[in-house]
């Protein structure tokens, strides 16, 4: 397999883990071996965001060859210019500062990046969109435990790497709002909320899912489709 590119995966804090007594920073342990599988070397960074900008983010990533923004809590509002919901949960400044500023500099360099459920909502909100805070409230049902198919655009990233019908497993109860400007939505589900976006301006790279790839990668050969061809993207 040769030398395993190494990809930068921000971690998550958690309020308590079992093995270590108190709060913790935590890492999917299927999304980590989702990586591995496809002969990446997953790094785990903790995120950091001094007065709410993580001002050390480039050399950070100095050695990444890629970058997973994975899934987590909710966005706080006022990074798009919007309300927190009653629902919003897991909301940490910290956390969103620091996936803003990781998302900004590897867009900007053309780092080969995945952006998975709340990654891809960064990504949005980053770049201009907003976020649906709660679907139920909007009159869309919620994708918490939710499997489904999605109809991927002929001819596009996803479609080379998955095919066009695609069986996914999701877990969100936010989605993409107002589409930011350069990214276009690829996949869809069968109630029109947004499954994937493609970015036209891409300097590397680029990815986004809603859904959660890694919670059926290791039987799923599409899904794992989707961590190889990024893995080797990450080795160019």
């Amino acid at each position: 397999m040769g030398t395993r590119p190494l990809i930068a995966l921000p971690q998550r804090f958690s309020d308590s883990a079992s093995a270590l007594r108190y709060r913790a920073d935590v890492t999917s342990r299927s999304l980590a071996q989702a990586v591995w599988a496809a002969g990446g070397e997953p790094l785990m960074l903790h995120p950091s965001a001094d007065h709410g900008l993580d001002t050390d983010v480039a050399s950070r990533l100095a050695w990444a060859d890629g970058l997973l923004l994975p899934g987590g809590g909710d966005l706080a509002g006022h990074w798009s210019g919007q309300e927190d919901h009653v629902t919003a949960y897991d909301v940490d400044e910290v956390q969103d500062a620091f996936d803003l500023a990781l998302a900004k500099h590897a867009l900007a360099q053309g780092l080969p990046t995945l952006a998975i459920c709340r990654g891809l909502q960064v990504v949005n909100v980053l770049m201009g969109g907003t976020l649906i805070s709660d679907m139920d409230s909007a009159g869309i049902t919620h994708h918490r435990h939710h499997v489904h198919h999605v109809s991927v655009e002929p001819g596009s990233l996803l479609d080379t790497v998955t095919g066009q019908n695609v069986e996914v497993s999701c877990y969100h109860h936010q989605c993409l709002g107002d589409l930011a400007p350069g990214l276009r939505v690829i996949a869809s589900a069968e109630d029109g909320v947004p499954e994937a976006v493609a970015y036209a301006d891409a300097k590397g790279w680029f990815l986004g899912l809603q859904w959660h790839p890694e919670d059926t990668a290791a039987d799923n050969p599409t899904q794992a489709a989707i961590f190889a061809a990024f893995v080797e993207a990450c080795r160019g």
